[in-house]
């Protein structure tokens, strides 16, 4: 029986790995459908490079850092329990391999190729796993001094924070740091219209991401006895109430319904585990929401070039997500019980201090360094020409 269920968990955890690998795609088409033609072979190249990067930088460092395995040892030690430890890193890679994912779509069009590539080993092997260690492995007492401070430890099921909110608010300093692309604003405060490149394959992108959304939140359990319908139920309604709220703040814009879904599928990944599906819904409504309103003041009034909205998307609706938890997980309101609001806040600001200054240690460091961007003549051309001297749709193609 207990061969049974190693083998029974490894494979369940191996499943979830590869919905969650699945969503990589979700990032490549959805950045692919959002920038202009001249830099749609630069968003997939950059989301499959920076995924294998991030599983180097994750299996040699990251990995160690947040739990305190390390894989230098022979096969046969590694293959135990059917190799349930070294599926166990494949699934937490997938997750890890988000930040820089989620970075790539705030910083498109005008970044350079080698920097971007650099701060993904750098944030994935370094900054990420610190912040995970703390709030998934009990790392520097900080989970117990939240549970004697407020009742309960901080709970993030499965990355509202961790993951999301860390990647938007590191996406955030590295916009900043990048610029605008040239053109989008002028000095007399004029904005110039970057429209979608493709509407069907941003939303290819968001159907992908939605679907393996479930992998990412289920199989979160890790073992099958802790599998739950609540968190498929819960990821479900907050999916669909992201969708109505963008659907109806953004005035059926096709741009904010496909991103209503993920707005309400990271703000649920916190509390997925113990919420009432009520409780589910609202948090994507408040989410949906959010998204519209500050991606459009971001854009319009902040002048801030987040190409695919990372920050309000990942970063504001991650962030809502972790406090939604305290919230809607409370008993009172329908809830499991179990968390506390001054934990899940105390938590979720740590967790956006960490990204920040992480952040911008790794940028700033490569920007003094070797620089961030692309230079004028390059961005004009287009990412795709500059960096992979080619473009995704030919002016000319043979006949024969």
């Amino acid at each position: 029986m207990e061969a049974l269920k190693a083998g029974n968990d490894t494979l369940f955890i191996l499943l979830g790995a590869i919905m969650v690998l699945a969503m990589h795609a979700g990032f490549a088409f959805l950045e692919l459908g959002t920038v202009r033609k001249k830099s749609q072979v630069n968003a997939l190249v950059k989301i499959l490079v920076d995924f294998a990067m991030s599983t180097i930088a994750y299996f040699f460092i990251g990995y160690a850092i947040a739990y305190g395995v390390q894989f230098f040892t022979g096969a046969e030690a590694l293959a135990q329990k059917n190799g349930y430890e070294l599926v166990k890193f494949f699934f937490l890679l997938t997750f890890a391999a988000a930040i820089p994912a989620i970075v790539s779509g705030g910083i498109a069009e005008r970044a350079r190729f080698g920097p971007q590539l650099a701060a993904t080993f750098l944030l994935v092997g370094f900054i990420y796993p610190f912040f995970e260690g703390i709030a998934w492995n009990q790392h520097y007492g900080i989970q117990a001094w939240l549970k004697g401070a407020f009742g309960e430890e901080f709970h993030d099921f499965a990355g509202s924070i961790v993951v999301h909110a860390m990647g938007g608010w590191i996406g955030l300093v590295a916009v900043l740091m990048l610029g605008a692309r040239r053109g989008r604003y002028s000095r007399e405060g004029g904005i110039a219209a970057h429209p979608p490149s493709s509407i069907p394959f941003l939303a290819l992108g968001a159907w992908i991401l939605s679907v393996g959304w479930f992998g990412f939140n289920v199989m979160s359990a890790q073992t099958l006895e802790r599998i739950s319908g609540l968190v498929a139920v819960n990821s479900l309604l907050a999916m669909a109430g992201g969708i109505i709220a963008a659907f109806v703040a953004g005035r059926n814009d096709p741009g904010f319904v496909h991103n209503g879904p993920l707005a309400g599928l990271v703000a649920i990944c916190a509390g997925s585990d113990v919420m009432h599906p009520i409780g589910a819904l609202a948090t994507g409504l408040v989410a949906g929401g959010l998204f519209v309103l500050l991606f459009t003041v971001t854009q319009n009034r902040w002048k801030i070039d987040d190409v695919l909205g990372v920050w309000p998307l990942h970063g504001v609706c991650g962030a809502w997500g972790g406090i939604a938890c305290g919230i809607f997980g409370s008993k009172a309101l329908g809830g499991l019980g179990g968390v506390a609001l001054g934990s899940q806040v105390a938590g979720t600001l740590l967790g956006i201090v960490v990204a920040c200054l992480g952040g911008a240690i790794v940028y700033g460091g490569l920007k003094a360094i070797v620089g961030l961007r692309l230079d004028a003549e390059q961005e004009f051309n287009g990412a795709d020409l500059t960096i992979h001297k080619i473009s995704a749709t030919p002016d000319r193609e043979a006949s024969w």
